[in-house]
């Protein structure tokens, strides 16, 4: 049983890190490469699909995290308790930066946006690689873990 809950945790954290990952690296390049402000409906619109989802699958994530933790103490977890600490940040760093700004930006239309808009997408931006690099630690520790 606890084989089964390591792998479906390292799953179902490692196909978040994967949606974050190309939204950093792929989707938002894409979006920012079109022409004037076409990327910005894009970007509203990915704000209001991905924070309805993100937030169920980061939360989820922490709980098989701890509940992998709890149930596999005896063998050792602190690289599952560390990568637990790495996720809760990462729900804090959500919270705290990037949710402020995704809710002003999901309701942007090129007639809307106040005159900083590409000043906040990029702040955006920055706090969401530096999130991107603290899950990508977090999964990594647990698939060390499960290895």
């Amino acid at each position: 049983m606890l084989v089964a809950l390591e792998v479906l945790t390292t799953v179902v954290v490692g196909v978040m890190v994967g949606v974050e990952l190309s939204v950093a690296v792929v989707i938002n390049r894409i979006l920012d490469a079109l022409p004037d402000d076409s990327g910005l409906s894009g970007r509203a619109h990915g704000g209001r699909m991905l924070g309805a989802v993100m937030p169920v699958w980061y939360i989820t994530s922490l709980v098989l995290v701890v509940v992998w933790a709890v149930a596999g103490w005896q063998q050792g977890a602190g690289l599952v308790v560390t990568a637990g600490a790495l996720l809760l940040l990462s729900v804090v760093m959500s919270v705290l930066l990037l949710v402020p700004i995704n809710n002003r930006t999901r309701t942007w239309t090129p007639a809307n946006r106040p005159v900083d808009w590409k000043q906040q997408l990029n702040r955006w931006d920055r706090f969401h690689h530096l999130r991107v690099a603290v899950i990508v630690a977090a999964f990594t520790l647990l698939v060390v873990a499960l290895a």
